[in-house]
């Protein structure tokens, strides 16, 4: 008997190419499927020039509006890039019912026609403008290129290249404007679903750039009480890339972090054993706090819990409420 899902997402292209490959994985996976993509103008992606803050972080900008239509009914599931879910809240009646298998989690800087990666590095970034919208990679970028510029910019991945090409700048909520940008730090998992990959000038590696948690994972959100849908999004689900979200996301809300706190997460799976490594950075990019354990893979949530009290016992909670807003 065919069975109808609809499912919804974000407009950009990145959004719509993640969204493809679960409509396909699902159908390949579920005989009779009927998959049904819904496409939403989120308030992050019509405001192309706020920071993402008023709209109430990243979950207010891209999240809210899709996951109160698959409350409503309107929709069976949501499809969301992990990283821009809050892990610091409760989800009353959602559950995230699959993980894509990881894609490459970590960041790479982008550069624009003209700029060399052997003059942007021999500089020590002195004299380029950097752009990027996420906090946590400005303040590694303070650090590894402490000597640049760090401006904010907004856009889906391949708007932001496009402005960089195009030299255009980034306009201020207070009606003003920085830029041209130099060169941008974007998630390589993003550029390379927008097919972009061939414009990584380099790519940093995880002790350079500790990743977003859960970033390079595209998750699946339904209602918590659908058992059907669950059923069906269960046979796309990939246990690993899953098991590192719950680790990952488990230290966010032991930290209860907001949307301007520069938090980092990434774990790994050997065999029976999870590795897991979290930062706390002030936005300065100046004090970072680090903390890393090992546990059984098959109790991710106790492994990202240990590790997040291990921050807050160094000292990470004042690093976040001095950063949150006032």
């Amino acid at each position: 008997m065919a069975t109808r899902l609809k499912i919804g997402t974000r407009k950009s292209a990145m959004a719509l190419a993640q969204t493809e490959e679960i409509a396909r994985r699902l159908t390949g996976a579920v005989p009779g499927l009927d998959v049904e993509i819904v496409k939403f103008d989120t308030t992050g992606d019509l405001d192309q020039t706020s920071k993402l803050l008023p709209h109430g972080g990243k979950g207010g900008a891209f999240v809210a509006q899709i996951r109160a239509a698959v409350r409503s009914g309107e929709l069976q599931a949501a499809m969301h890039s992990l990283k821009d879910m809050p892990g610091n809240e409760d989800t009353p009646g959602l559950v995230i019912g699959a993980t894509l298998s990881r894609d490459p989690p970590g960041d790479a800087l982008v550069l624009r026609d003209g700029v060399t990666l052997e003059a942007f590095r021999k500089a020590r970034g002195r004299g380029f403008k950097i752009g990027t919208n996420a906090v946590r990679r400005a303040a590694y970028a303070r650090r590894l290129f402490p000597e640049a510029d760090i401006i904010h910019f907004r856009g889906a991945a391949d708007t932001r290249v496009r402005k960089l090409d195009n030299k255009t700048k980034q306009r201020l909520p207070d009606g003003g404007e920085v830029g041209p940008a130099d060169a941008l730090i974007m998630a390589r998992s993003g550029l390379d679903r927008v097919g972009l990959s061939h414009r990584i000038a380099y790519e940093f590696t995880v002790a350079e750039m500790l990743p977003a948690a859960g970033q390079g994972i595209v998750a699946v959100e339904c209602a918590a009480q659908d058992w059907q849908t669950r059923k069906i999004l269960s046979s796309i689900d990939d246990p690993a890339a899953h098991a590192s979200a719950d680790a990952e996301r488990e230290v966010l809300w032991v930290l209860n972090g907001h949307c301007n706190s520069p938090v980092a997460g990434f774990s790994t799976i050997a065999g029976d054993l999870m590795s897991l490594t979290a930062s706390v950075l002030d936005l300065s990019g100046n004090t970072i706090i680090e903390a890393s354990r090992e546990g059984p893979a098959d109790r991710p949530r106790e492994l990202g819990r240990a590790v997040g009290l291990d921050l807050l016992i160094k000292g990470a909670g004042e690093i976040i409420e001095r950063s949150r807003p006032r």
